[in-house]
């Protein structure tokens, strides 16, 4: 039996997607764009779903077809293709949520992030035992093999705030979070002091929302920002019960873009968060 082929990448999935977004701003049916490419209307719908891989070269001729004269966009669109090795995330696939996999890859090709967070730690930020801990209360239960491959994938997400040149990256987190004493004293003090120390680390912006805050713009779900070359190209994970949502429609990037921008506003600068928190660990 022939070995069966990998599911496309969100990487290549979202190239589809932009795609198909500016063959619809042409005004032209998959069947148009097909006889316009010199390809079928199953081929053009293929690409789209990212079940098909396309090159650089024909990124730009679909381009041109499509009038599209925004030269950054139709670069960053070009630069996702051609790759040929897939990331280390791809050998949690057949074990993880697709989800998770995804917000690796989203992380490992962001030009930024910014995230948000009420009651967790952000996961780039999580020490292993808190992870550990987390994954313990999911609903339904984990077994514990599979408690241990979301922590190894989690704690591997997190060397890309290593790299020589990471991402910026910010960290919103309310004070509710850091008061939450996941796993109990000992690891919830842990926790704070391994933020502490990632709050000093070049790049890395950590700001809280006291619970004193007098606005609090959001609807309280964890929200991950991943900014893309171009603003196109940026994609929102939302942390909800069923599952995390990707979310890539402009007008929703817009909305939630604005809500972390607000978010920034009402939160304690950076030197008054990294007290707040010195202040509870102290007092666990």
């Amino acid at each position: 039996m022939p070995p069966s082929t990998p599911p496309p990448t969100i990487r290549r999935r979202r190239l589809g997607a932009e795609l198909r977004r500016l063959r619809e701003r042409a005004d032209l049916t998959a069947t148009e764009a097909g006889a316009r490419l010199g390809i079928t209307q199953s081929r053009v719908s293929s690409i789209e779903a990212g079940r098909y891989g396309v090159s650089a070269e024909r990124v730009r001729t679909f381009a041109i077809n499509y009038d599209c004269a925004d030269q950054a966009l139709v670069d960053a669109l070009a630069a996702m293709t051609g790759e040929r090795k897939r990331g280390w995330w791809e050998e949690y696939r057949d074990t993880l949520p697709g989800g998770l996999t995804d917000l690796a890859e989203l992380e490992h090709h962001a030009t930024a992030l910014r995230v948000a967070q009420v009651i967790h730690i952000p996961g780039l930020l999580q020490t292993t035992d808190q992870a550990r801990t987390i994954f313990r209360e999911a609903v339904p239960r984990l077994l514990p093999h599979e408690i241990e491959y979301r922590v190894s994938h989690r704690i591997k997400r997190q060397a890309v705030l290593y790299r020589d040149t990471p991402p910026p990256y910010t960290a919103i987190i309310h004070e509710a979070a850091l008061r939450m004493q996941f796993g109990g004293r000992v690891i919830a003090k842990a926790q704070l002091d391994h933020l502490l120390d990632m709050s000093e680390r070049a790049g890395i912006t950590i700001l809280v929302i006291p619970f004193g805050s007098v606005a609090f713009p959001t609807t309280g779900h964890g929200a991950d920002y991943f900014h893309g070359p171009v603003p196109q190209l940026d994609t929102l994970a939302l942390d909800i019960a069923h599952g995390g949502a990707m979310i890539d429609a402009p007008a929703q990037l817009e909305k939630y873009h604005q809500m972390l921008d607000r978010m920034e506003t009402v939160a304690l600068d950076q030197k008054a968060s990294r007290e707040l928190i010195h202040h509870i660990a102290k007092a666990i």
